[in-house]
């Protein structure tokens, strides 16, 4: 096995992922799944959902596990799926924690990325998608509540994504120097997370596969 091998079971499988996904229906799919449909960013829940459903017979799920993380998938490498809104002013991705990928690689030689790149619409300013997700839910989470203690901004729910294109990449101990680093926000239990490491969009030069 070869994670070009990877590949080509992988992207002739999301072929058959639909593109097209409004926010209630999808939540509503996940909750009938029980599938992580509490989550704000429902949309890159539901891209990993649809991904699952379709390489379920070919690849491990979930792949590898390091300290806390666990990676999405495995087959010849571990994989991580990410969904990416396509903003003008936002050519970033974040991708997982640091240590896990370079164990990951230091593994296997080389860690695999399958990210969807999306157009997004977001909740109309009486925000009466995130009103409704809220209200499914049955109340604001611990980690909402919590937020809302630290800051009075909310950020706009997505209500529709239309998946634009499918990447695979590929990252090994020759072009990890590439990607960038931060330091994202708080878990749910307020605790910082760790470090993770970041695609800038407008390098994949380094690692396109397909």
């Amino acid at each position: 096995m070869s994670l070009l091998e990877d590949v080509k079971i992988a992207k002739l499988a999301l072929a058959n992922i639909p593109t097209d996904w409004d926010g209630k229906t999808c939540v509503l799919e996940m909750k009938e799944a029980n599938f992580q449909w509490r989550q704000m960013e429902w949309w890159g829940f539901y891209f990993e959902l649809q991904v699952r459903r379709l390489l379920a017979s070919e690849f491990e799920i979930p792949g590898d596990k390091y300290n806390k993380v666990t990676f999405d998938l495995k087959r010849s490498v571990n994989w991580d799926l990410k969904a990416k809104a396509i903003k003008s002013d936002d050519h970033r991705a974040i991708l997982n924690d640091k240590t896990a990928m370079e164990s990951s690689i230091a593994a296997y030689g080389e860690h695999g990325v399958i990210m969807a790149l999306c157009d997004v619409e977001y909740n109309d300013t009486n925000r009466c998608f995130q009103k409704w997700h809220t209200e499914l839910k049955g109340g604001k989470s611990n980690y909402e509540k919590a937020r809302e203690g630290r800051t009075s901004v909310s950020r706009y729910r997505k209500t529709y994504v239309e998946v634009a294109e499918i990447l695979f990449l590929r990252i090994d101990a020759d072009n990890i120097g590439y990607l960038d680093t931060m330091k994202q926000g708080r878990n749910s239990n307020s605790k910082p997370r760790k470090e993770k490491y970041m695609l800038d969009l407008e390098n994949l030069e380094h690692f396109i596969v397909d």
